[in-house]
């Protein structure tokens, strides 16, 4: 099982109209909130169709800072 966290940076399947395919996470829980990274529109995607169509993690978001 793949964990997301706010701030990572993940690959969708299918394009966004803009032409960019990358995603920054913004929500987690039964939604994912994601923000395009070509042109900033911010879109809600229920948890269901985000695990489908996620192609794997570009970055992720330092988990030990703060510590």
């Amino acid at each position: 099982m793949v964990v997301y966290q706010v701030g990572d940076v993940v690959k969708m399947k299918k394009g966004h109209p803009c032409g960019s395919n990358e995603w920054e996470i913004t929500r987690t829980g039964m939604d994912f909130g994601l923000k395009c990274l070509g042109c900033s529109r911010f879109v809600l995607v229920p948890r269901p169709k985000f695990e489908k169509a996620v192609r794997g993690i570009v970055s992720k978001t330092d988990t030990t800072r703060g510590q």
